[in-house]
């Protein structure tokens, strides 16, 4: 019998979604919880001031409702999602991975919320966000390693002991690893529609990559991510109505590095997620640039304004900027399904 868990994951998310926004956008507005446009962007971009800030509590809530849904739908028709959870290893791997994904959104909700309460684009200080960052983030791991978590896989090479000789390395790595890309996602939520249509892909190619892997949880997980995205693509693209803030983007890069981890290849992130990374890099290189010429190597970063700058629209730079990520996610797939 064909197990459509993942599908009414899809459908669940995607629904409470996108019918969250005729709620909470009223109400956003209401609060008068506007995104506030810092003067150093681009000068259009002063058009968008005043637009309800912190919609990513309709992903955060579409994500976790949705999981809860597929968990009674499995339970009632005897699905592999259930009896998977069974094991303890991955029952724990599942709710710490939506814990990472919660704490990271957490974070974001407070730097949000300081946002808008102070009227300026400041929220939590960096020391204090990198804290709480790093401090989730240890947690996160933390519980892996005590639930059993003992290897890494890594395309060519195999299973990789990871509390023995070099292997120990990985914690430290995989620490920065995660801090890293939940911010990176957060660089990527710049402009209408951008952050969540990225993260589509890559919630898509890993609910493949899971499939392949017969991992029914983060196969649940990839779905509902993907179908809350496409509901929140329905209020935030271009004219955006509402902005996911701090609150939705570091929820997406918790969820997409906690799916990468629960499926035990947390390095195919790097090709998947090319597109965060890009944006990372172009803000750490535009900064050093600057630091030694005094000049800047982008006209803007993160690099997607150095595009607008150039002259692409916003819509063009969704989809090529979501074009590279599926050919990343496509690179970063064939290990998987080649057995490598």
């Amino acid at each position: 019998m064909r197990d459509f868990t993942p599908v009414i994951a899809a459908l669940v998310a995607f629904a409470v979604t996108a019918l969250l926004g005729y709620i909470v956008i009223p109400y956003l507005r209401k609060l008068k919880f506007g995104q506030t446009i810092l003067d150093i962007g681009p000068n259009w971009h002063k058009d968008k001031q005043g637009t309800p800030t912190m919609g990513g509590v309709m992903i955060v809530a579409g994500v976790v409702l949705s999981v809860a849904v597929a968990f009674g739908y499995s339970a009632l028709t005897g699905g592999r999602f259930v009896s998977e959870l069974q094991t303890s290893y991955r029952l724990v791997v599942l709710l710490a991975g939506l814990g990472l994904a919660l704490g990271m959104g957490a974070i974001g909700f407070f730097d949000d919320y300081i946002k808008v309460v102070k009227k300026r684009n400041l929220g939590l200080t960096a020391k204090q966000k990198t804290f709480l960052q790093l401090l989730v983030s240890a947690g996160y791991l933390a519980t892996l390693g005590l639930a059993g978590m003992n290897t890494t896989y890594i395309p060519f090479i195999g299973d990789v002991d990871i509390f023995h000789g070099a292997g120990l390395l990985f914690w430290p790595i995989a620490l920065m690893f995660i801090y890293g890309f939940t911010n990176a996602v957060n660089l990527t939520d710049g402009i209408d529609g951008l952050a969540s249509s990225v993260t589509l892909v890559v919630s898509c190619a890993f609910m493949l990559g899971s499939g392949f892997l017969y991992n029914m949880g983060m196969n649940t997980l990839s779905a509902a991510l993907a179908g809350a995205c496409v509901g929140f693509v329905v209020w935030n693209a271009k004219p955006a109505k509402v902005f996911m803030g701090d609150t939705g983007s570091m929820f997406l890069g918790g969820m997409v590095v906690a799916i990468s981890f629960g499926m035990g290849r947390p390095i195919l992130l790097i090709l998947a997620g090319c597109v965060y990374l890009l944006e990372a890099l172009s803000v750490m290189l535009q900064v050093a640039w600057y630091k030694k010429t005094k000049k800047r190597l982008f006209k803007m970063s993160p690099i997607h304004h150095h595009f607008e700058m150039c002259g692409w629209s916003e819509s063009k730079i969704v989809f090529i900027f979501s074009l590279a990520a599926a050919v990343g996610s496509a690179i970063a797939l064939l290990p998987i399904l080649f057995n490598l």
